[in-house]
């Protein structure tokens, strides 16, 4: 079983997934991650030099890649993974997908001084937040199973335990396991 989870840039989607993979026993993937390695680089370098069309080719590939592989795991995806028609398809059909539908404004409040997400690398990056908001989330709630909002005051540990036992409840994954 894959759990894979999506949401905007700073949602918490790696932070939670390492602690989610945690309590159920499973490896974590951060599709980042493994695109970095591929290219040899970081992605806010790789998006300036190439272009975001250069990039989501190679998230893509990447994405088709881990979500081929049959092997369970909690997956976290780049906050533009659902941007393309064919992920949101193989990420909906190859694991139980959750949207962490983080707002805005604690995201920002989370990330406003990290230098390395490029697409909010501009003047007013609470107004690019909710601009992806707007654009991202009708997407996100396309491929999502599950929508979980981490809201203020909410632990990792909290929201962790909160998808488990929604897989839980749902079947996906036995209390033992």
């Amino acid at each position: 079983m894959n759990v894979i989870l999506i949401g905007l840039p700073g949602s918490g989607k790696s932070t939670v997934g390492r602690q989610l993979a945690r309590r159920l026993g499973l490896p974590f993937i951060d599709s980042d991650h493994v695109i970095e390695q591929r290219i040899g680089g970081s992605i806010r370098g790789f998006f300036d030099r190439e272009g975001e069309a250069a990039f989501r080719d190679i998230e893509e590939d990447v994405i088709r890649e881990l979500t081929e592989d049959a092997a369970p795991r909690v997956l976290a995806t780049g906050g533009g993974a659902v941007i393309r028609p064919a992920n949101r398809a193989r990420l909906r059909e190859r694991g139980t997908v959750v949207y962490l539908n983080a707002s805005p404004e604690e995201i920002f409040r989370h990330i406003r001084h990290d230098q390395a997400r490029p697409l909010l690398q501009v003047a007013a990056p609470l107004d690019r937040l909710r601009e992806l908001q707007q654009e991202r989330d009708p997407l996100y709630r396309e491929t999502a199973h599950f929508v979980v909002s981490p809201g203020r005051g909410k632990t990792v540990l909290a929201l962790a335990q909160h998808i488990a036992m929604q897989l839980e409840l749902t079947g996906l994954r036995s209390p033992d396991s």
